[in-house]
């Protein structure tokens, strides 16, 4: 009989302090507490590592040497495990060829779809194409009404030039009198067509005239087969008087008054190879790797399946039209030789000066110059020998960038060149990535590149009604792949992506984003029995989009696995079947259990913060007043992706929330628009490519403008808070400046251990050495020389108020504040990390460890710590990440401390705590993708909340009590609702 629990005991992982717990079984287990406290520590470095390590050892040495191995977690015993799988909010993937279609599996469903019941078409003239047999085509002429007379041809020749009395000799003697010659029928051997040999020409050789009757089937089958061969597998069907109802499909077909015919005339054509007749295509068999932009199969041969290709930019080139022509193109340099004296040839040829600035030119002559000219161009050289004189072409700046570009060898060069370069829409495929013919395969009309484009949510919409307009055998064949394909987009809508097209780049998917399509395809795989650990699922996702999200988590747990979801939302803990508070505090104050049992049990513990603030004991505070401004910084004419041409008001000096649905289009607008705008324009850095929009203005009313994201402060283990912030630097100057620091003659770099000479060798200043142990798990160890300190120890003998600077780098932010109380340097430093939650980290915490909301954290901290001119602009991208209420309280107080010193901040965040602290709001919506794009709303939290057409604002009445509402205070159901 399996157990009812996930039993944890002595887990020490990190700062967990011998923690038992017990975790019930397919059941939605919720673990909580402040950031830091362990919570992380429990789920994935104990019970998942866990759980994976044992899978892992039950396969066998050969398998495991391919697979790697997992080291034991510092646990004494987990029972009761199921199989594990984590969902974090790693990345769904870098590959510039991952799409969200292809990481959720469904364009594979999509190529299989097309591949069995696709209808290929040319993609030059549209007309249907495909590949029969004799048999068939016997079948398709047997389809027309009884009695209809036809003529049975060869194509023998298609749009060629010549006289072709050789052929009409040679078709004579082979026993046929009859042809069809650009639509008119002679007879060979009574008056034989006389052709220009100058114009093309098309020749149609008659097999044979017949009555169609099930009595001709037999002379009817020898005569396809006979123009077959004739014409290399294709043939010619002509109907002189097609009857009304005569119907052969959707072929190529022509009408028109012919050889004496009516306008009823109709001609079809069959081949045996998949090919267009008309236009002397041949197409590869459709096989689902046709459909692959992965495959040479597939692949746009321009781009190579990527989409987008690297061709010159004007703009790049000529960045400043007000400069002197002599000047103005950037990667040619007028001081070369050879450029200049290109430019003062073609100078010369337009008669016009070198100091005339670029933009008073004439377009032709601006234009001569960028791509080359017709006509010749005389350019001379000075020789020792005199005066070199040439007439030919100017090939122009932008092609000769291009040729030297494929010619050249050298990468130095090829550097240089790209530097010039823009990433464009490939416009072979149009940013399809797929060939031609692949694009040309169509199903109920529509081809799988115009699927693609599709969002998920009208993707849904196509397909659920596709039967209706498909054969029954199309029916047949595609039934069990429609049923795949439509589970898996209803999978994604439910978790709040049915904003996302599914060529989207898996590569620009938010954490949030990428866990969520990862938690789609396991509902999908429906396995049972399964532990499932999930990292903040409700990350980036609006209140009303979390609903939904529950109700996925919930469905999972019905399936029968158990949930264990790390998590801060109110939501989400009063939905879950169990709650786990560790704390009580962050870091060595946390690492134990404060209470554990359901939403109810956690509000009644007095010692929960957690329970304090669902119970509302404890809250983050309205703000009395709402700041005033008359400045403004406006965008014009947004229109970047989903943005609708917006125009859009941020107050100087004020705290502005930008918020609405998951896909309304905020971070477009932060991110392409605000900050790539500002940084191109203020700091003058050509090399951002904002996104469209018309101008930003206000720019005079700020001095600066920071970007605080939740990229990694560093890529390396030795980078770390205390590297990043510059509190090291001071920290080595303490040490630098005790007595026997002094007396050794040791300078701040002996306290490094990123350099020589106060490090220990041995381990390089990492603190550890690897060891490679074959078969199983690298094993990291101490090092032996240092003991893991990083310093040899000549360095650690010197101490500053009795600890070591490898003491130092493994304290706490809050036990390093209250060691240096009498440095007021590194004091006031560390204060602002503990401002912004951050006091439970170590000092010397490596960066790779960092999650995205620490590192933004960090960001902060190292900004607050600048001196600030009071005139900045500060952009923030959900700084909420991670962040329990009790930390959320004081990021809020530090936004609004740097908001209150005269600064700008401007902040994308989903977390009504934190919006309603907020001078202004500008809510983007109404719904995600092609449907948002739009200001639904903008003005106080307070007028929001009234708004009725805003979901943000529906939300937002229940943390804005005092506000008078004619309507419900918020239209979604009560929380005792939602446990029901």
């Amino acid at each position: 009989m399996s157990k009812d629990y996930i039993e944890v005991r002595g887990a020490e992982e990190h700062n967990l302090k011998d923690l038992d717990v017990k975790i019930p079984r397919e059941e939605f287990n919720v673990v909580t507490g402040l950031s830091g406290s362990g919570k992380s520590s429990l789920a994935f470095e104990t019970v998942y590592a866990e759980g994976q390590r044992r899978y892992i050892e039950s396969l066998s040495a050969y398998a495991r040497n391919f697979l790697g191995q997992m080291d034991k977690p510092q646990v004494e015993n987990v029972e009761g495990l199921s199989p594990a799988i984590s969902i974090d909010q790693k990345n769904a993937a870098n590959n510039p060829r991952s799409t969200v279609g292809t990481v959720t599996e469904l364009h594979d469903y999509l190529r299989l779809l097309y591949a069995r019941v696709g209808t290929p078409h040319c993609p030059q003239c549209g007309r249907e194409v495909g590949e029969q047999s004799a048999q068939n085509m016997v079948r398709r002429v047997l389809d027309l009404p009884e009695g209809t007379k036809a003529k049975i041809a060869a194509p023998v020749v298609r749009d060629q030039k010549g006289a072709f009395a050789d052929l009409f000799d040679d078709l004579v003697s082979d026993g046929y009198s009859r042809v069809e010659v650009d639509g008119e029928e002679f007879d060979l051997t009574l008056d034989r067509p006389d052709l220009d040999k100058n114009y093309d020409h098309t020749i149609d050789v008659i097999v044979d005239r017949v009555k169609v009757s099930e009595e001709a089937r037999s002379r009817i089958n020898d005569s396809v087969e006979t123009a077959l061969e004739e014409a290399e597998g294709v043939m010619k069907l002509i109907v002189p008087n097609a009857p009304e109802d005569a119907n052969l499909g959707s072929e190529s077909r022509s009408t028109g008054d012919l050889a004496g015919d009516g306008d009823d005339r109709l001609v079809v054509e069959f081949s045996e190879e998949l090919a267009c007749t008309s236009c002397g295509i041949d197409f590869r068999e459709i096989e689902t790797r046709s459909f692959s932009f992965n495959s040479p199969h597939g692949a746009c041969p321009e781009c190579e399946g990527i989409g987008e290709t690297k061709e010159i930019d004007e703009d790049l080139v000529v960045e400043d039209p007000s400069k002197q022509l002599k000047h103005v193109f950037e990667p040619w340099s007028y001081q070369r030789t050879y450029y200049r004296r290109q430019l003062d040839s073609v100078a010369e040829h337009f008669g016009v000066e070198l100091t005339t600035p670029f933009e008073d030119l004439s377009e032709e002559v601006r234009q001569g110059f960028l791509y080359g000219t017709d006509e010749d161009v005389l350019f001379k050289w000075n020789t020792k020998n005199g005066i070199r004189r040439k007439e030919e072409p100017f090939e122009g700046v932008i092609p000769n960038l291009e040729r030297r570009y494929v010619e050249t060898d050298s990468d130095r060069a090829r550097g240089h060149i790209e530097d010039y370069m823009a990433v464009t829409e490939c416009p072979a495929c149009d940013g399809t990535r797929l060939r031609p013919e692949s694009r040309s395969v169509y199903v109920d009309g529509t081809s799988i590149s115009e699927v693609n484009r599709m969002s998920i949510g009208d993707a849904l919409e196509h397909f659920e009604n596709l039967e209706a307009n498909l054969t029954d055998r199309q029916n047949r064949i595609a039934e069990e792949i429609l049923k795949e394909i439509r589970a898996r987009l209803g999978f994604m809508e439910e978790v709040g992506l049915q904003y996302l097209t599914l060529d989207r780049e898996a590569s620009t998917l938010s954490g949030g984003e990428s866990q969520r399509i990862r938690l789609a395809t396991q509902i999908g795989s429906g396995l049972v029995g399964v532990l499932y650990v999930l990292d903040e699922p409700s990350i980036g996702l609006h209140q009303r989009d979390n609903d939904r999200l529950l109700n996925t988590l919930c469905e999972l747990r019905d399936l029968g696995n158990t949930l264990i979801v790390v998590e801060h939302d109110e939501e989400t803990m009063r939905r879950a079947d169990n709650v786990i508070d560790i704390g009580p505090g962050p870091g060595r104050r946390g690492g134990e259990v404060v209470v554990q049992g359901d939403v109810e049990d956690v509000m009644a513990h007095e010692e929960s913060i957690t329970g304090d603030y669902l119970a509302g004991r404890k809250e983050i505070p309205v703000p009395e007043e709402r700041r005033e401004s008359d400045a403004h910084l406006t965008v014009r004419g947004a229109r970047q992706h989903n943005l609708k041409d917006l125009d859009v008001e941020i107050p100087v000096g004020k705290f502005t929330a930008i918020t609405g649905v998951s896909g309304s289009g905020k971070s477009t607008l932060m991110h392409d628009i605000l900050y790539k705008g500002l940084a191109r324009e203020m700091n003058d850095n050509t090399s951002v490519d904002p996104g469209e929009h018309d101008a930003i203005e206000g720019m005079e009313n700020i001095e600066k403008v920071r970007l605080i994201d939740q990229s990694p402060i560093g890529r390396t283990p030795r980078s770390n808070p205390a590297t990043y912030t510059g509190v090291f630097d001071y920290v080595r100057k303490s040490f630098a400046e005790t007595k026997l620091a002094k007396q050794r003659g040791y300078e701040k770099g002996r306290f490094s251990f990123n350099v020589k000479g106060g490090r220990c060798e041995e381990c390089g200043g990492q603190g550890t050495v690897k060891i490679e142990m074959n078969f199983l798990s690298d094993v990291y160890v101490p090092c032996e020389e240092c003991d893991g300190a990083r310093y040899n120890d000549e360095t650690l003998d010197v101490t500053y108020r009795g600890a070591t600077i490898a003491d130092v780098l493994d304290m706490s932010v809050e036990e390093a504040h209250d060691f240096f109380e009498h440095d007021s340097r590194i004091r006031r430093r560390l204060k602002l990390l503990k401002d912004v939650g951050l006091d439970y980290m170590k000092l010397g915490q490596p960066s790779t460890t960092l999650s995205g909301g620490e590192a933004q954290r960090i960001k902060l901290a190292e900004e607050l710590g600048k001196k600030d001119t009071g005139e900045t602009l500060y952009l923030l991208d959900e700084p909420t990440t991670g962040l329990h209420h009790e930390d959320e309280r004081k990021l809020v107080s530090v936004l609004q401390r740097l908001t209150d010193k005269g600064n700008t901040i401007a902040v994308i965040e989903h977390e009504l705590d934190l919006v309603k602290n907020a001078d202004h709001v500008i809510d983007l919506g109404p719904e995600g993708g092609e449907k948002g794009g739009e200001i639904v709303a903008t003005g106080t939290p307070e007028e929001i909340a009234r708004a009725d057409d805003s979901y943000t604002g529906q939300y937002l009445r229940d943390k804005l009590p005092h506000v008078e509402l004619d309507g419900p205070r918020a239209d979604r159901p009560a929380p005792a609702a939602m446990d029901d």
